[in-house]
């Protein structure tokens, strides 16, 4: 049997058979479920034409998977149905409330920083819906490497609200414990993550081998923007990955805006057909259908936990509000644009599609609306609680045992600061 970590013995062939065998390595699962499709249903979109001003990028609509239109009306599509036929009016609304709790998260959170409490914030408004269907399919031992704008992955994996917020208090590395929530500290280096994930899809794989397990393992999930798409980390990753069938999902929240640059000018096709080129699956859909997330995610996780390899999911959104709160996108975005996306609010979504078939009520409103105020106070009495660190934390965990050139660098620090004391300034 050939090594999965060795390169010199192990069958790289694989790599190319995962991507065949999972569905082909032209476009994988999406163009799978464009050929389940009538070809009427192709043409039209699961139903609806492309509309102008639609997803920038390059290439059509037609091949982005789509459960619930922007009216809430269900799509029925024969490549993905099965894949969310547990879904029933109980875990909707678990679903609608994840929604609207982690927007209130976003509200808050961007008002405190307007208030001075928080250094910095990226918001996540629009992007709800890609965030919450894709985490909830997630496992418990499944393993996630973010960006900075995740929170509601982060919500979803039991992380507390107040800690999402100390990082950008600029008090601690990291507001919570990675190895309990199962997802590592957000990262500021722009597409830096995926690597990390795949090598930790690399050991997922080691770790397999040696305990001869075969058929069912922890998945490695990283997320990253269209921005991020054109670094050579991401790059990287998707070329190793693909190499190794490493058992990773690529999540690329293509919002629209890498800052103020728009996709178009990063990519002349949809971002999503890069997978083609590194021989893995992908699969493109429409990130304002928390439903539709939740079917290609699990179907991709699925393929990863059975030795299928890596799949690159393009989830098709728009960030609604600025890059972080230090952006102004009223200076390269138009009213037009905005009012486009607004009219696919995710949210909105869910609601018309639960009040049509009177499974959102005046009482489950009241009752969810009840849960976000509970964290929109939990978050502003847990602002005031956060401790500002102390100079000397920046020198703590550095290293894992003394370092010489270290502790010269803090002494001359303290050395520093006892400076503005001497001169009245009191800064220790």
């Amino acid at each position: 049997m050939p090594s999965t970590t060795d390169p010199r013995t192990r069958d790289l062939s694989r790599a190319g058979e995962s991507a065949s065998s999972a569905d082909s390595a032209h476009g994988g699962a999406r163009d799978r479920a464009s050929r389940d499709r009538a070809p009427h249903d192709r043409a039209a979109s699961n139903g609806h034409p492309a509309r102008a001003g639609a997803p920038r990028g390059g290439g059509s609509d037609d091949a982005t998977v789509r459960l619930i239109d922007a009216d809430g009306i269900r799509t029925p599509d024969a490549g993905y149905d099965s894949w969310v036929e547990d879904v029933d009016d109980a875990a909707w609304v678990r679903l609608y409330e994840d929604l609207v709790v982690v927007r209130r998260i976003d509200t808050e959170a961007t008002a405190l920083q307007r208030q001075g409490q928080l250094a910095l914030w990226p918001p996540l408004l629009g992007q709800e819906a890609a965030q919450v269907g894709s985490a909830r399919a997630l496992r418990e031992d499944d393993f996630v490497f973010s960006s900075y704008r995740e929170h509601a992955v982060a919500h979803v994996r039991g992380v507390a609200p107040v800690d999402l917020l100390r990082v950008w208090r600029g008090a601690v590395g990291s507001g919570w414990n990675p190895h309990e929530a199962r997802m590592a500290p957000m990262q500021v280096i722009i597409g830096a993550q995926s690597v990390q994930a795949v090598g930790y899809g690399v050991g997922i794989l080691a770790d397999a081998e040696r305990d001869g397990r075969t058929g069912d393992t922890e998945v490695a999930v990283t997320y990253f923007g269209d921005g991020a798409t054109s670094q050579g980390d991401v790059s990287e990753a998707f070329t190793f990955a693909s190499t190794w069938s490493a058992p990773v999902v690529f999540f690329c929240q293509n919002n629209q805006w890498a800052i103020s640059e728009p996709v178009s000018l990063q990519s002349k096709v949809p971002l999503v057909e890069r997978a083609r080129g590194f021989g893995m699956p992908g699969v493109r859909v429409d990130g304002n259908d928390v439903l539709a997330v939740l079917a290609v995610t699990r179907e991709a996780l699925h393929r990863a936990r059975t030795g299928g390899g890596p799949t690159l999911i393009e989830a098709v959104t728009y960030r609604r509000g600025p890059h972080t709160t230090a952006d102004d996108p009223t200076r390269y975005r138009t009213s037009a644009e905005i009012e486009h996306w607004e009219a696919r609010d995710p949210l909105a979504r869910v609601a018309a599609h639960l009040r049509s078939r009177g499974v959102l009520d005046d009482a489950v409103e009241a009752r969810v609306q009840e849960a976000a105020d509970a964290v929109a106070a939990e978050l502003r009495a847990g602002i005031t609680r956060i401790e500002d660190p102390s100079w000397e934390a920046i020198f703590a965990d550095v290293y894992a045992e003394p370092h010489h050139e270290l502790a010269a660098e803090r002494d001359a620090y303290a050395r520093y600061l006892d400076g503005f004391e001497t001169a009245g300034g009191g800064a220790r």
